[in-house]
This record gives structure tokens, sequence and C-alpha cells, in this order.
């Protein structure tokens, strides 16, 4: 399901790849938007995975099949920053997957605590780092509450200015000229769901909810999962603070 070993940048671009491709898919069918026919069935250790393919009897499983291939292209060119998902125009819930290329990022080792700054990664700490995501999102999606019965899926991208030509969309997406601003329905929380890091892309996941939504998932994700944090902010994708 991932590569055996990230020693080059094409490599690390597969993990990315099927991490989002995985995450995107975990949102979906946790959130009971497509048939069962919309999903392959695969398996990360005991953890059984549902991910999206074309489903030609379903066009909104398509549809969001090519705008992951859409975000694809883009994080090939190294344009994407943000990639968010959200439900309804007025949000109901919020996923942003952040981007960073290249850099030397800060790697957690999980059994010593400690920060080191490297260039490369070990397959045994990515590995690691990445069925920690995939588990913690789906431990997320149990938990929440459900969606309201009519419900429009959203993507949007955001891009780095200062390497991203203008005219620039990648397949399947357009121009968005609606203000930057998201109106989120009731007390958003944010949460941090985790990151993968290969020395070549960093990547993070954050999901934004109703605060009265995830009661039980403050014991369950938080608790349990120490490095995971809660708490408020406003719903964008600027440059944050480093971890």
């Amino acid at each position: 399901l991932f590569p055996s070993s990230v020693a080059t940048e094409q490599q690390s671009m597969v993990l990315m790849k099927r991490l989002l491709a995985i995450s995107v898919s975990c949102i979906t069918y946790m959130r009971g938007l497509f048939p069962e026919s919309s999903y392959g069935t695969r398996y990360l250790d005991d953890l059984c995975l549902k991910i999206l393919r074309e489903d030609k009897s379903c066009l909104g499983s398509l549809q969001i099949v090519k705008w992951i291939q859409g975000c694809f292209d883009a994080l090939e060119k190294q344009y994407v920053s943000c990639f968010s998902t959200f439900f309804n125009e007025v949000v109901t819930e919020l996923y942003q997957f952040k981007f960073k290329y290249k850099t030397e990022v800060p790697q957690m080792d999980i059994v010593s605590n400690q920060v080191n700054i490297v260039n490369g990664v070990c397959s045994k700490d990515f590995k690691q780092a990445s069925r920690l995501l995939i588990r913690k999102l789906y431990l997320l999606m149990q938990n929440l509450g459900p969606l309201p019965n009519d419900v429009t899926l959203t993507m949007k991208l955001l891009y780095y200015n200062d390497v991203t030509p203008e005219d620039y969309q990648p397949p399947g997406f357009k121009e968005d000229r609606s203000p930057g601003d998201l109106l989120f329905d009731g007390n958003p929380v944010n949460l941090r769901v985790g990151s993968v890091s290969t020395g070549f892309h960093l990547m993070k996941v954050r999901v934004t909810t109703e605060k009265k939504r995830m009661v039980t998932v403050k014991s369950n994700l938080i608790q349990e999962n120490g490095p995971t944090q809660i708490f408020h902010q406003g719903l964008d994708c600027d440059e944050e603070e480093e971890e």
C-alpha cells in the first residue's frame, strides 16, 4: 500500500498521493456519501480501507476522483499549498491537507519523543506515521455526529503564489471567484489529526467541525493519542507556526 522506501523525490510523491487518496476516500466512505460500488478494498495491517475508484454508475464519486487527480497534478508541479474539502456552503465539516516541499522539517521520533532535523526518513518512521494518520482519521470519522440530510461536498486548492502561474488551473478545477472566507455552522473547533514527512514532502491533516458534534472525539481521539491537539482557530489555510 505504501512504498517500501522513500529515497527519492519520486518515491515521496507516490506516498503523498496515496495518503491523500486514502484520506479523501476515508472521508467520503465514513460519511456515507457514495454507494459501496464506488469503492475498492485494501488492507492496512488489520484496518480495512475503502478506496474510491472510477464508478461510472455514480457521477458524484467520479467527480471526486477527477478532483483528486487534479490535485495530483498540482502536487507534482509543487504549486498546491492546501487542499480543502468541506460540506455545504455554510460549512458543517472542513478537512485540510497542507503541503510543503523540499525543506528540512522536524521529525518526531515516536519512541523517544526526540525531535531532529533530517533530510530523509527511514521506512519505519514514515510508514508508522502514515499508519497512525490513517487510523486517527478513521477513528475521528467514527465519532463524529451524522451529517445533515442535504449535503454538498466542495473541494478547493490554495497555491504558493510565488511559483504558480496566474492562469494555472489543474484538471477538473476552475477559478474560484467567491469570497475567500468560509462561513461555519456553529462553534468551530480544529483538530490536528497528524502529519507525515519524507524530507522531500510534508503533509499535515486538520479537521474542523462543530464543537457540539465531537464530545466523544475528545476522549477517544485526543486523550488516547496524545500528539493530537484541539484548539479554536479561524477557517483558513494561512501559514501556521511550525510545530
